[in-house]
C-alpha cells in the first residue's frame, strides 16, 4: 500500500471514521462483559472461549495474502535488488541484539525482585512435560530453517507459515523485477488482489467484539482472580519490566535514530494494541500494522520484509518472559539458578526462541524446554505459571508488537527507505489513516530508485527486454 490524498468526498470520510470509532468502543463493551460473564459463570465462559478462537482464526486466514500482495508490490517496484538484502540483512542483524539486550533484561529485573522467593507453591508435573514435548517436536534450529521451503509454490499461501510465505513472496518479487516493463501488469494484478484482501479484512474485524467477548470470558472462566492475585508480584514486574523495554530502550531508539516520539507512535497503534488485548495475539494486528506503517511513510519493501521477519526472529516480550519465568520458578521451588546456570540458559533461550517461533504458545514451549536442557528438576515448576500464562501473553504480545513496529522505523530511517515529514504529519494527525478501508484507491506506483521512469517505460518499450 502507498498512501496518496483520497478523492472520496469529506463527509463520506467521516461517516466511515465514526463507524469505526463504534467498533472499538464495542470492543471495550465487550471486553466487560467476557470479564463479568467469567466471573459470574466460570463454565460457560470457559465455553465461549471458542468465539475467540474462531475471531483469531479468520485473522491468522487473511495474514498470508497479505504479506504475499505487500512484499511482492514492494520487491517488484524496486530497480536494484540489493536495497532488499539490505534491508533484510540489517532487520536480521538488529533483531539478534535486541532479542539479546531484551533476555539480558529480564535476567537483570528478576534478579532484583526475586518475586518467587517463599512462595512455596506445588508444581504441576504434567503441564511441564507436555510443553516440553511440544517444543522437542518442533525440532531444533535446523528444521526451523528446513520449514521455510514450502512442499509447493501454492501450499505457502495455505498452510498459514508466515516464513514459507515471506520466502515464497521474495522469490515472485525477485521475479518480476527481473522481468522489467513485461512484468508490470503482473503487478498490477497483484495490486487488485492486495485491494481485495484489505477489504475482507477490515468486513472481517466488525467481528472483533465477539471474538473479544469469547477470548476474555474463557480466560477468567478458567482461571478466576485467585490465579492473578496469587501471581500478582510475578505479573506486575513483568509488565513493568515490558513497560521500561517499550517507553525506555525502544523510545530512547527511535528518538535519536529516527527523531520520533515512542507516544505519538503507540498513540498511532492505540487500535491494534485493544485488538491484541482482546484475542492475546499480536498476529491479529499484523496486517493493520502493515498498512498503517506504508500509511506512516515507510516503503513498502522494507515493511514487507522487517514485520513478517519480525514476527518470527524479534520477540522481546517473550525473551522478557523466558527469564522472568525461569528465576520465577527456581525461586519458587526453592532451587535458585547460579549466575553461571542462568547466563546458560539465557544463550539457549536466545536460540531456541527462534526456532520455536511457529510453536503455540512458544513462550511456554520454549520455557519448558530450556529447563529440560538445564535443570530438569525444575520443569515440573512449569504448572506453576500455567495458570497465569494467559494474562501475562498479553503483555508479551504487546512488546513483541511494538518491537517490530519500531524495528520498521528504525531500519526505514536507516537505509533511508522512508519519508521522515509524512512520518511526522501522520504521528501528529494531519494524514489520518483509513480505518475502514485499510488501503487507498491509487495507480500502481512508479518503480522506485528510477530517476525517470516514465521515459525509461518508453524506450524499454521499444526494444528487447534487457532485464
Amino acid at each position: 500500500m502507498t498512501s496518496t490524498t483520497s478523492t472520496e468526498p469529506e463527509p463520506a470520510k467521516k461517516q466511515r471514521k465514526d463507524r469505526t470509532h463504534w467498533l472499538y468502543i464495542m470492543v471495550l463493551v465487550a471486553i466487560v462483559a467476557g470479564i463479568i460473564v467469567g466471573l459470574i459463570a466460570p463454565d460457560t465462559g470457559a465455553a465461549l472461549g471458542v468465539l475467540g478462537t474462531l475471531f483469531v482464526s479468520l485473522i491468522k486466514m487473511m495474514i498470508s495474502p497479505v504479506i504475499f500482495c505487500t512484499i511482492v508490490l514492494g520487491i517488484g517496484s524496486v530497480r536494484k535488488a540489493a536495497s532488499v538484502g539490505k534491508v533484510g540483512g540489517l532487520a536480521l542483524g538488529y533483531f539478534l541484539v535486541m532479542s539479546t539486550f531484551a533476555l539480558g533484561i529480564g535476567l537483570l529485573v528478576g534478579n532484583l525482585i526475586s518475586p518467587g522467593s517463599g512462595l512455596n507453591i506445588q508444581a504441576d508435573p504434567a503441564a511441564g512435560a507436555a510443553l516440553a514435548g511440544n517444543a522437542a517436536a518442533e525440532g531444533g534450529m535446523l528444521e526451523f530453517f528446513e520449514n521455510i521451503v514450502p512442499t509447493s509454490l501454492l501450499s505457502s499461501l495455505t498452510e498459514g507459515n508466515v516464513l514459507q510465505t515471506l520466502f515464497v513472496a521474495l522469490l515472485v518479487g525477485f521475479g518480476i523485477q527481473a522481468m522489467g516493463v513485461s512484468g508490470e501488469p503482473l503487478l498490477r494484478g497483484i495490486n487488485l488482489v492486495q485491494k481485495l484482501v484489505f477489504r475482507i479484512l477490515a468486513g472481517i474485524l466488525w467481528l472483533a467484539p465477539i471474538g473479544a467477548f469469547g477470548a476474555i470470558a474463557k480466560v477468567v472462566g478458567d482461571t478466576g482472580f485467585d490465579a492473578v492475585i496469587q501471581m500478582g508480584v510475578l505479573m506486575l514486574a513483568f509488565y513493568a519490566t515490558c513497560i521500561i523495554f517499550i517507553f525506555g530502550v525502544l523510545g530512547l531508539m527511535l528518538h535519536f535514530v529516527a527523531h520520533t516520539s515512542i507516544f505519538k507512535l503507540t498513540r498511532y497503534l492505540g487500535r491494534e494494541y485493544l485488538l491484541i488485548v482482546a484475542t492475546s495475539s499480536s498476529e491479529s494486528a499484523l496486517p493493520r500494522l502493515i498498512a498503517k506503517l506504508e500509511h506512516a511513510g515507510v516503503q513498502p519493501t522494507t515493511v514487507g520484509i522487517v514485520v513478517p521477519t519480525g514476527y518470527s526472529f524479534n520477540l522481546d516480550g517473550t525473551a522478557i518472559y523466558m527469564t522472568m519465568a525461569s528465576l520465577f520458578i527456581a525461586d519458587a521451588m526453592g532451587s535458585p539458578l547460579a549466575i553461571g546456570e542462568q547466563l546458560s540458559l539465557l544463550v539457549f533461550m536466545m536460540v531456541a526462541s527462534k526456532g520455536a517461533a511457529g510453536v503455540s504458545g512458544a513462550g511456554l514451549a520454549t520455557l519448558a524446554a530450556g529447563l529440560q536442557s538445564h535443570r530438569p528438576e525444575l520443569l515440573d515448576g512449569i504448572g506453576l505459571i500455567v495458570g497465569i500464562d494467559k494474562f501475562m501473553s498479553e503483555a508479551r504480545a504487546l512488546t513483541n508488537f511494538s518491537g517490530n513496529a519500531v524495528a520498521t522505523v528504525l531500519i526505514g530511517a536507516w537505509t533511508k527507505t522512508w519519508d521522515p515529514d509524512r512520518m511526522a504529519a501522520v504521528l501528529s494527525g494531519d494524514k489520518p489513516f483509513d480505518e475502514q478501508a485499510m488501503v487507498d484507491d491509487h495507480p500502481l506506483p512508479k518503480r522506485q530508485d528510477d530517476p525517470a521512469p516514465d521515459q525509461d517505460r518508453q524506450l524499454a518499450a521499444a526494444k528487447p527486454d534487457t532485464h
